[in-house]
């Protein structure tokens, strides 16, 4: 029986564990939804020697930027088909320009991301490199029924996202294909920018769009800021290419209305 232990079982990769139990795999996870405890090390590493696959989807420290995984039980990964769920921050801002996995990273906002995404790449890791997540409960239609939708006037602004049912069909496929080692975008085919994507979510909702703001009047976090000034398209042909991936939502449109 193949097996895989989850780093991490959050929004995304509680989906993947789902997806591969169905398909007969055994899952050990840390995390909230998970059966063993992240500082248990002696459960941890007793279910990882049982794992054929290892897949984590823990982000790196915030203080110190230190992958967590790695930096406890990076040794007993030897040997293991590795994942990791990493960022298309990583690439930084592109001014539009549309990027690979050939790109280069740790320029941009995520720089402990880029050096987790780097690590892991040293390793054998699969990495797949993510742009903005949506799916139940975490969409456009979300932030608009709660009156938390916004619209920036920063004309040109354009970024990708993915479904994250697309990301769960990408890397059990990649897991199934055995892809080698290697980075690879999970992205949908049609960047867009936040403001076409709240209107397309008030369209399908009936309700009128928010107004739009600058910059400055929406008085946005730090954090938020600083990702209305990247901009940037991910090119996603290499996951097709490799192991056959293709988005059953390869438009925001599209997977809006499969909210919906």
């Amino acid at each position: 029986m193949a097996q895989v232990f989850i780093f991490g079982l959050g929004y995304s990769a509680s989906r993947i564990a789902e997806a591969l139990e169905m398909r007969g795999w055994r899952i050990d996870a840390t995390g909230s939804a998970g059966n063993i405890d992240f500082a248990d090390e002696s459960a941890v590493r007793a279910a990882l020697s049982c794992a054929n696959h290892v897949l984590s989807s823990v982000p790196p420290d915030r203080d110190s930027g230190a992958d967590p995984v790695l930096e406890r039980y990076g040794g007993a990964l030897d040997g293991k088909w590795l994942a990791y769920l990493s960022s298309t921050g990583v690439y930084g801002d592109t001014r539009g320009a549309w990027a690979d996995e050939s790109a280069p990273t740790g320029t941009g906002r995520r720089s402990a991301r880029a050096q987790a995404d780097a690590q892991w790449l040293e390793l054998g890791a699969r990495l797949f490199r993510l742009p903005g997540i949506y799916g139940p409960g975490r969409s456009a239609l979300d932030r608009v029924r709660k009156g938390k939708a916004r619209r920036i006037d920063l004309p040109g602004q354009v970024f990708s996202r993915v479904h994250v049912d697309d990301i769960v069909s990408g890397v059990t496929a990649a897991m199934e294909h055995d892809a080698p080692p290697g980075a690879y975008n999970l992205a949908d085919d049609l960047p867009a920018s936040n403001n076409a994507v709240i209107e397309e979510a008030c369209r399908l909702l009936g309700v009128t769009p928010p107004p739009l703001e600058s910059l400055d009047e929406a008085d946005l976090s730090p954090m938020a800021r600083a990702f209305y000034l990247e901009n940037r398209r991910v090119a996603n042909g290499k996951a097709k290419r490799v192991f056959g991936w293709r988005p059953r939502y390869p438009t925001y449109k599209v997977g809006l209305a499969g909210l919906i």
